[in-house]
């Protein structure tokens, strides 16, 4: 079959990565006749890609299967986007956004790309617990900061809202030392509420943002090896527990027999 054939894909994948270039080369000024050979060579490359959306949408049993695939919808939203005519002054610059979007398809086209950004659409709703917990200490410090040292420095520390703009910078670390030895001028302790603030920040939460992606990561992986598998999520962690409950009989054994042969010596 044309659509699961490796080579068809990776032309497909070949002809995404031309068409991205393609929009590349145009931001810089070209000669006309380069202009009119990139405009046939992006008619052509839209053409192709509806002719392979047409392709995977004839390939399944019934066309609704297509659509019940999330990643089937999301190339066929982008190459019915593609099909706005660049050559139209109206709608030109909408055109080239959305064509700017097809290098986007590569997502649907590599297997670990698809779990990465599954892996982070997934962790969104327990990452925003997290980003709620950090807004509520940003709120916090932007307020004691305001009350402290707006007299020092209004233009850092005169509102809440520059105050939380303030607390950013200190947080990605931008010369945030400047910051501190400024308050530290008047309050010497000033210290300890930026390393108190650092440490919430940037180790704590950080980490904890972190440890979320890395576990949802390992989950969309086990999904992703038991498709390939043929089994579901469930069936999958239990082969996988029957295998290392086999190994661990094994070692026990070994053990067993390595004990017994200690004693016969």
């Amino acid at each position: 079959m044309v659509r699961d054939n490796k080579l068809f894909e990776m032309f497909v994948i070949t002809v995404i990565i031309f068409s991205s270039l393609m929009i590349g080369i145009r931001t810089y000024q070209l000669d006309p006749l380069y202009e009119s050979i990139l405009l046939t060579l992006d008619y052509a490359v839209t053409l192709f890609f509806l002719i392979e959306i047409m392709i995977r949408m004839a390939a399944e049993d019934r066309l609704l299967n297509f659509f019940k695939k999330g990643w089937n919808v999301f190339d066929f939203v982008i190459v019915v986007v593609s099909l706005i005519p660049m050559d139209s002054t109206e709608y030109a610059l909408i055109a080239r956004m959305l064509r700017l979007f097809r290098v986007m398809r590569l997502i649907s086209f590599i297997p670990e790309l698809r779990v990465l950004v599954t892996a982070l659409i997934t962790a969104l709703p327990r990452m925003g617990y997290v980003a709620l917990l950090m807004f509520i200490i940003f709120y916090l410090y932007a307020v004691i900061g305001n009350l402290l040292f707006s007299q020092i420095n209004p233009n850092l520390w005169g509102d809440l809202g520059i105050s939380l703009l303030t607390l950013f910078r200190v947080a990605t670390f931008e010369d945030w030392t400047d910051v501190m030895y400024e308050t530290m001028a008047v309050y010497s302790l000033s210290w300890m509420y930026y390393i108190s603030f650092i440490f919430f920040s940037a180790f704590v939460f950080l980490n904890m943002m972190i440890g979320i992606v890395v576990d949802v990561l390992a989950e969309e992986h086990k999904k992703m090896e038991a498709e390939k598998m043929g089994l579901t999520l469930e069936e999958h962690e239990s082969f996988e527990k029957r295998v290392q409950d086999e190994m661990q009989s094994l070692h026990t054994k070994l053990d067993q027999l390595m004990a017994m042969q200690s004693d016969k010596k």
